[in-house]
């Protein structure tokens, strides 16, 4: 793509387009989800909606250059900025859709991606893509947690003698 056309089309999209691709009330049931699958695991689980972008990391996109790479790069920021990488069992995951490139990563932390290979993510990271291209973003995201859930719970079970620690806000972020 005409480095030109994706500075406009970045500049295009905004916070208003997660909102309306992850509304309020989705946005609740979403967080009350990842909860509900928190409670049968030992991970942390959050979901982030970005609608473009910055600037900073558009001019990394050169010719030869994978975009994916680059959103890429831009969901381990996140990560980072969630701090999903700092709860007690190194078991977090992060799902990111940016929607200005129609593009998915998932990010997991180290215990859990030591377990998990790269296709049984990109086999999810499918899933998820064909959903939200049919525009059915809450099934979608539901379906994705869903099966990261059971990952989790696969290898990271609760113990039901156990208090479980909500270590990290369930809210999906949109920005």
């Amino acid at each position: 793509m005409n480095p030109l056309i994706r500075l406009l089309k970045h500049r295009w999209f905004d916070r208003a387009d997660s909102h309306r691709a992850v509304p309020d009330d989705m946005a609740e049931r979403l967080a009350r989800r990842v909860a509900a699958s928190e409670s049968r695991h030992t991970g942390e689980v959050r979901l982030c909606v970005e609608a473009s972008l910055p600037t900073s990391y558009l001019w990394r996109i050169r010719p030869g250059h994978s975009v994916q790479a680059v959103v890429r790069e831009r969901a381990l920021t996140w990560f980072g900025r969630l701090r999903i990488w700092d709860t007690e069992h190194n078991n977090g995951v992060l799902i990111y859709v940016l929607l200005a490139e129609h593009a998915i990563e998932f990010v997991a932390d180290r215990a859990l991606a030591r377990r998990v290979g790269a296709s049984e993510w990109q086999a999810i990271v499918d899933r998820l893509g064909a959903r939200l291209r049919e525009n059915a973003f809450e099934d979608g995201l539901t379906a994705a947690l869903e099966e990261v859930s059971a990952l989790l719970v696969a290898h990271f079970p609760a113990q039901e003698d156990a208090t479980h620690v909500n270590e990290l806000p369930n809210a999906v972020v949109r920005c």
